[in-house]
């Protein structure tokens, strides 16, 4: 499928998609508020944490982010937020989105005309009229009904190569059988591990606020220092995106007590039909406690309570990772990796300075993270 581009409209209008030939869609761009962006995303099966204002403006800048929703016949069907780069004045830069787009519709099948729809419209706002180099890190995973429905709306996009630095590899737990079932399924160990942290009379506290991630991140610096691990995760910055987020779209963090310290901690975010991951930690004195069990036992009774049906782990990687890999794999999920990102770009300016610089920032943290590794041995 190739994508025409139509250059008759400014950047930031409303446009259409083909409009002469269909005028039940509109495109909106840069029009929504923070508050209206929040409604819409309560409409969707795939809305996720990633596409939130609050993340997309504590992460990125409110001045660098923009926000396209594609409307049928004035009905909502397709949202995504980006991050915009221009280093310069000059006529040259990227659009890059991440976990997105959404167009699945909450109590709907997979729409395959919206899909094709807000491909269309991405490409036309950002690659035709904003002449970026348009990257997606879409939230679908390969061999998935969605990842095929993706795979198949945006055929005119380009696969990127996969490498570590674009990889997402998870588990992916359904959550939709029975509670029994699901710990039948556990790994034998697993379930043995949880057993025993049952019997270690652990008090589960659970909370949205910043007293309760505050008090996760004093176990999360222990841990950090401890196996000192490098990680992309700031969890300050988290911080301040937990106080940005609506209350409904809170993370969820949920701690162990022992005797009424805290032992251990999860955070996890639960949005549309699924939940993802986010941070786990075991304090110094909570590793015999076995408090990550029972934190993700219980984490999985609430998810099912509030409907969520697929619990992604968050990440794995069985080389850099083992230990962290071999306990998300006792839950017995499905190992999946998500979509190659896709590419277009229309400027050879654009794309020519955005692959040098992305190139080069590869480089400097793989330097980075070698000698830090020889620091440490």
């Amino acid at each position: 499928m190739q994508y025409v581009c139509d250059r008759s409209a400014a950047v930031g209008e409303d446009t259409a998609l083909n409009p002469d030939l269909d005028p039940v869609w509109q495109v909106e761009v840069d029009r929504a508020t923070p508050v209206e962006w929040s409604r819409m995303l309560d409409l969707f099966e795939d809305a996720n944490l990633y596409q939130t204002w609050s993340y997309g403006g504590i992460r990125w800048g409110r001045k660098n982010l923009s926000h396209l929703v594609l409307k049928r016949n004035d009905d909502v069907v397709g949202m995504a937020q980006l991050r915009i780069i221009r280093p310069t004045r000059l006529n040259f830069g990227m659009a890059y989105l991440r976990w997105g787009p959404l167009f699945h519709r909450r109590g709907r099948e997979l729409d395959a005309e919206a899909a094709v729809g807000i491909a269309r419209a991405l490409h036309q706002e950002y690659v035709c009229k904003r002449r970026l180099l348009l990257q997606i890190l879409p939230n679908a995973f390969v061999e998935s009904p969605r990842g095929a429905l993706f795979q198949s709306a945006f055929s005119g996009f380009t696969q990127e190569p996969r490498i570590s630095a674009n990889l997402y590899r998870t588990f992916i737990l359904d959550l939709t059988p029975p509670l029994e079932q699901l710990r039948r399924n556990l790994d034998k160990k697993w379930r043995n591990q949880l057993t025993r942290a049952e019997k270690n009379g652990l008090k589960v506290v659970a909370g949205s606020g910043t007293n309760e991630y505050r008090a996760f991140c004093g176990m999360y610096k222990q841990m950090r220092n401890r196996k000192t691990f490098e990680s992309a995760v700031n969890i300050e910055e988290f911080e301040q995106i937990q106080e940005d987020l609506p209350e409904t779209h809170r993370m969820r963090i949920l701690m162990c007590e022992q005797e009424g310290v805290p032992v251990a901690g999860v955070v996890a975010s639960a949005m549309g039909d699924s939940a993802i991951y986010v941070l786990g930690a075991t304090s110094d004195n909570g590793l015999d406690a076995k408090g990550s069990y029972l934190l993700q036992w219980t984490l999985i009774q609430w998810l099912k309570e509030i409907g969520v049906r697929e619990y992604d782990l968050g990440g794995i990687d069985p080389q850099q990772n083992a230990g962290v890999y071999h306990f998300k794999r006792g839950l017995s999920g499905t190992d999946v990796c998500h979509m190659n990102p896709l590419v277009a770009c229309n400027s050879a300016l654009s794309s020519a300075i955005v692959r040098a610089s992305l190139v080069a920032s590869r480089v400097v943290r793989s330097v980075a993270t070698l000698q830090k590794f020889k620091a440490v041995i």
